[in-house]
């Protein structure tokens, strides 16, 4: 406990009845009574009430947004200190079950040790290699979610976890109890909104509710292998896709257009909502065998959507004869950006301090 509780971020919420730094310097006479509460409230599988409130900070997806359209905003929640201590030990104690028992979505990259969004991109562009070299090329989809965080249904995620992860008991009766009851508010220009009931979503911000989204969404996984394609997420973001020979491009379009389908309707079913005007679409492989496709658009839902040269995931630019030259370009804009906003402020400085500044910038960019 101590060890966590040192390890962790000194942030503070307003809920907070004692500061996390000076909790920090006081811990070795406060251990184990915060000891005694959190094995109280497991072995009881029950979460306290003052643990359920949270502050909800609106906070712009990307700079540059317009800041007056609600969708571009992310609603992180900010929750007490005690509640992310409890809940760092509640996952990590899931998370050793969900391994021991070979329960980990093995295509899910979110919140995994060892893997991140350079995992899920590196998976699927090595597919997309793969499939080049043996003559053949992908189609690959990008899917978007819409608040699908916000749109996690309690009732829902606790069959889930019940029937698809096998939580019981005091396990089962403690998520229960933390998803029960919830309340925010958010603060805005000095005030503070009025408190309300949370009857869906698991908190941006919080420590356990990006494994609880992963398992609640675990079923994607079976409906798309069900079709012959391949999934791979980073959270909420979808990458499917199928490699096919160019003589069979047509028939991979229909396959990823019933696939679609399908998991557009378990989505409807989740209480989730995918958002076809930003799913994109992208044919992968080399050069000549891409521009031998004749295939450009494809039906998704009530839409067809044209198929992109290049298109963004997880931040990389992926173009499609897989050569990386969209994303270099896009490395060089931004850092061409980054350097013109620093030549007014090095006119100002040292030349020793202008030296400083610009190794500080290549190393925050290339390494």
């Amino acid at each position: 406990m101590r060890r966590l509780i040192m390890k962790s971020l000194i942030k503070s919420c307003s809920l907070d009845l004692l500061p996390t730094f000076l909790l920090r310097e006081q811990i070795d006479s406060l251990l184990p009574f915060i000891t005694r509460m959190i094995n109280a409230s497991l072995r009881h599988g029950r979460l306290p009430d003052t643990q359920k409130q949270a502050i909800v900070t609106p906070l712009l997806k990307k700079p540059g947004l317009d800041v007056n359209d609600m969708a571009n905003y992310r609603p992180v929640s900010n929750l007490t200190f005690p509640l992310k201590v409890i809940e760092r030990i509640v996952a990590q104690q899931l998370n050793d079950y969900l391994a021991a028992n070979n329960l980990l979505i093995a295509n899910q990259s979110a919140y995994k040790r060892f893997q991140s969004t350079e995992t899920t991109i590196l998976r699927v562009l090595s597919d997309a290699l793969m499939s080049a070299d043996a003559q053949k090329v992908t189609l690959l989809s990008l899917l978007d979610l819409s608040a699908a965080f916000d749109c996690v249904d309690h009732p829902l995620l606790l069959l889930r976890l019940q029937r698809n992860f096998g939580l019981t008991d005091q396990a089962l009766r403690w998520l229960t109890s933390s998803l029960q009851n919830t309340t925010n508010c958010v603060p805005y220009a000095g005030l503070v909104s009025a408190t309300h009931s949370v009857f869906f979503s698991v908190p941006q911000g919080s420590v356990l509710g990006p494994l609880l989204f992963n398992l609640y969404t675990a079923d994607i996984h079976l409906l798309v292998a069900a079709h012959g394609l391949v999934l791979h997420q980073y959270a909420d973001e979808c990458q499917i896709y199928i490699a096919t020979p160019v003589n069979g491009t047509s028939s991979a379009v229909d396959r990823l257009t019933r696939c679609l389908n399908d998991v557009n309707a378990w989505l409807s079913a989740s209480r989730l909502r995918l958002n076809p005007e930003k799913t994109q679409i992208l044919w992968l492989g080399s050069k000549h065998l891409v521009s031998d496709i004749a295939v450009t658009q494809v039906p998704v839902q009530v839409l067809s959507l044209t198929v992109a040269d290049s298109a963004r995931d997880l931040g990389v630019v992926i173009d499609s004869c897989l050569t990386m030259a969209d994303h270099v370009s896009a490395i060089c804009r931004s850092d061409h950006f980054q350097l013109r906003q620093l030549r007014p402020v090095a006119r100002s400085l040292t030349a020793d301090a202008a030296k400083t500044i610009m190794h500080a910038f290549y190393y925050y960019y290339y390494y």
